[in-house]
């Protein structure tokens, strides 16, 4: 069955340029105007992606993205923002709401089917070779795709992750007390044939560490100063 691509774009010519090359690509297309439409078709259908436009009437796509994986439902729905805004810092601030990867208009069809690819093959199940990953409180099941602490004289608590912090921690879970460049990252997590700006890593390394730090368990994610990151079993205590 072809996967499903929602676009979300309020200009009927972009939105037809996109739908025509990814239906030509194989992929099946679903289009909505503004986000409270996308929302509501989102109740019958479940889409593979969403192409997501910055400028929207009514809600911004920025603050729909946010919503999105405020929502357990769509928490792990790759996000893709389509937008005229291309600088450095609007790039941050669309990343910051959940998107998985950028595309600034105008663009290229061709890339553009390329990036809905290669997000879709990043966000597809692993196999991994150890089901279940430990690091000090922290346990990764790649099966359930699920991250518990253990909380002293309480519950474990389940950690709610987009699928690219979760992907990222599963790689460093799986090679801990290794440093690894944003390179390296972005090879592994992202894949060698991704439009991926370094930037990018920063960016969900940030978002990993806001969802690790309420349970003090963000330093255990070590920044190596021109070297890249690692995850550590020994933090130096604060």
């Amino acid at each position: 069955m072809a996967q499903l691509i929602l676009i979300v774009e309020d200009e009927p010519s972009i939105a037809e340029l996109i739908s025509i090359n990814l239906t030509h690509a194989g992929f099946t297309v679903a289009r909505a105007f503004q986000a409270d439409e996308a929302l509501f078709m989102m109740r019958s259908i479940s889409p593979d992606l969403i192409i997501l436009d910055w400028m929207l009437p009514g809600k911004s796509g920025v603050q729909f993205a946010k919503e999105l994986r405020a929502n357990p439902a769509s928490q792990s729905l790759p996000i893709l923002m389509l937008t005229a805004k291309g600088e450095e810092g609007d790039k941050v601030v669309g990343l910051d709401a959940g998107a998985d990867d950028y595309v600034t208009k105008p663009f290229s069809p061709k890339e553009l089917a390329a990036r809905v690819k290669a997000l879709l093959r990043r966000h597809s199940p692993l196999v991994p070779e150890q089901k279940v990953l430990s690091l000090g409180p922290m346990q990764l099941d790649s099966v359930s795709h699920r991250l518990t602490i253990a909380i002293p004289n309480s519950d474990p608590k389940n950690i709610a992750l987009g699928p690219t912090e979760f992907r990222l921690m599963q790689f460093l879970m799986s090679n801990p007390e290794r440093v690894h460049s944003r390179t390296h990252l972005l090879d592994n997590i992202w894949g060698n044939d991704a439009y991926i700006e370094e930037r990018t890593v920063d960016v969900h390394i940030k978002r990993l560490r806001a969802s690790l730090s309420p349970y003090d368990c963000d330093r255990f994610v070590e920044t190596v100063r021109g070297s890249g990151y690692r995850i550590t079993k020994n933090p130096v205590e604060t």
